[in-house]
């Protein structure tokens, strides 16, 4: 595949990303900017809180939006011809004391501070709350080898280096009033002002009325919290902006191309969108994301904890898995909880392994082809990995897990493993399912497990398998059990309507479990041996 093929298939590629890009292409039809500077795509963070699902879907949708763009453009990562900033707006003041924090007094003492001048609760040396938070970001993004420069609020505000567009908020305060007050409450109204100073005497963003008295310089007029009028600078770390304003601004002076936000950010979006062009920007392209919701349906909130964790997926499945369960339709609600995990694992596999055979128009609507490319990987035009499979399926690898219960370990699975595969050919993405397939049998299979005892056709069909179990050698095939066990399934004495109902009862008798696996795999891989123990104790389970 050539680069000119990429690119023509990229820009009529109807996957979500590449619409996406597409888009972006319309701005700037050759490509880049009329400046030859960087498209920059943006993330935003706010560091009340640790980084969480929703800060790592953000980051890597945007991810594969920038990716995509680059393959239409006829661009490599390290060509330069994108930027991804992470910002995080750590110049907003504290309005609430989180619930998963240390030292709780310590914040309450110190809250509408701006979070970069709050002193860090977990006490590891940061020198505030915001740094300590920006730090567990930058930790967490660079554990999935995303590629982004982080900016921070804080350094932006206190350098100067906003001072040009705040400068420029200051001579647009009405139009901007212009546009927000119709918005809100006519008590809000009587408070409201795009610039939050900062106060002189205790330090915190104050929410009061300011009167502009000098753009150009940069000066505003204030009553304090006091009762005393003040008059000083709106820069240099003195102020921080509205919400809304503040992201308009931030689009004005850094030159935002893309970002894109939540469903609850809607008519954030929609204002911010009319301020940045007052303020003489343009708002960036970018789509609304849906929201993740629980196993109930309701919406993940992190004051509920009904949410699943960055670190609760990483227990039971792989960082791929993750991404690839996040991938389709951002426009569209999904469940996050633990139960969707062995799924997502495989179907990710069967989606990179099934790349090397499709068309190119194929591939680049494929989960796998973005999430391989996703933090850089290049090799000419192809995906890196592309083809990859596993030996086994990650719902084979519980299956044997749950057989071994409480003697499931990672020292059992690999010896089974190694016996079923050849020594040495244990893959690290192998190793790591290993071990979450242990942590997730440990704790969400073993407990619900309950094999009910045959029915009498049933046991009658068992004792079949097991005649012939017992004539084959130790290293039968998997193919040649899985024809065995469809043959005994088939036979009238048996009495099953279907093969399903031979099978639901193989992984109800033998495994506890409505669902299994392809039995000949699980047999080749468990033991022709140790199938015959599960056949006979379940036997004995319809004699008792």
């Amino acid at each position: 595949m050539s680069m000119t093929d990429l690119i023509e298939a990229a820009r009529v590629s109807k996957a979500w990303p590449f619409q996406e890009a597409q888009r972006l292409l319309k701005r700037y039809p050759d490509g880049a900017k009329p400046d030859g500077s960087p498209v920059l795509f943006e993330t935003g963070y706010g560091p009340s809180g640790l980084p969480h699902i929703g800060t790592f879907q953000e980051v890597l949708r945007t991810t594969l939006v920038r990716r995509a763009f680059e393959a239409m453009i006829g661009a490599k990562p390290e060509d330069g011809k994108t930027r991804l900033v992470a910002f995080s707006d750590d110049m907003d003041g504290l309005r609430k004391v989180p619930d998963n924090v240390p030292n709780k007094e310590l914040l309450e003492a110190n809250l509408h501070l701006p979070l970069s001048r709050v002193p860090d609760p977990f006490e590891k040396g940061h020198e505030s709350f915001a740094a300590h938070n920006n730090a567990k970001l930058r930790e967490f993004l660079d554990r999935f080898g995303f590629q982004y420069e982080f900016i921070a609020s804080n350094d932006m505000y206190n350098s100067g280096r906003f001072d040009d567009a705040l400068r420029q908020v200051l001579r647009k305060n009405q139009d901007i009033l212009d546009i927000m007050l119709p918005t809100l409450r006519e008590e809000r109204r009587k408070t409201y002002s795009p610039i939050l100073p900062i106060s002189p005497s205790t330090g915190r963003v104050l929410q009061v009325p300011v009167e502009v008295v000098d753009a150009e310089a940069g000066t505003v007029r204030f009553t304090d919290e006091d009762g005393t009028v003040v008059e000083q600078s709106a820069l240099g770390g003195m102020s921080k902006l509205q919400w809304k304003v503040d992201w308009a601004m931030r689009w004005y002076a850094l030159g935002v191309d893309y970002e894109m936000y939540g469903k609850d950010l809607t008519d954030s979006g929609i204002q911010s969108g009319k301020i940045v062009k007052a303020l003489g920007g343009r708002k960036p392209e970018g789509l609304i994301y849906e929201m993740f919701l629980d196993q109930n349906g309701e919406k993940i909130s992190k004051s509920k904890g009904n949410g699943l964790s960055i670190e609760e997926w990483l227990t039971y499945g792989s960082e791929e898995s993750l991404g690839f369960y996040i991938f389709p339709n951002p426009k569209s609600a999904k469940q996050l909880h633990v139960g969707v995990i062995p799924r997502a694992v495989d179907d990710y596999w069967q989606f990179r392994e099934r790349l090397v055979e499709q068309a190119l128009d194929k591939q680049l609507g494929n989960p796998a082809w973005h999430l391989l490319r996703a933090n850089g990987g290049f090799e000419g035009s192809e995906a890196p990995g592309a083809g990859d499979s596993l030996p086994v399926t990650y719902g084979l690898l519980l299956n044997l897990a749950s057989v071994l219960g409480a003697e499931a370990t990672e020292e059992n699975l690999r010896d089974y493993l190694e016996s079923y595969i050849g020594a040495g050919k244990i893959t690290p993405e192998l190793a790591v399912l290993i071990g979450t397939a242990v942590a997730y049998t440990r704790d969400y299979i073993v407990p619900t497990l309950e094999k009910r005892a045959p029915t009498d056709n049933e046991a009658e069909a068992l004792r079949a398998l097991d005649a012939y179990l017992a004539d084959a050698a130790e290293d039968t095939g998997a193919e040649d059990l899985q024809t065995q066990v469809y043959e005994i399934g088939k036979r009238e004495e048996h009495g099953f309507a279907t093969l399903r109902d031979w099978f639901k009862a193989l992984y109800q008798t033998l495994l506890g479990s409505d669902q299994g696996p392809r039995m000949g795999s699980f047999i080749a891989l468990y033991g022709v041996a140790n199938t015959r123990k599960l056949i006979a104790e379940a036997l004995a389970r319809g004699q008792s």
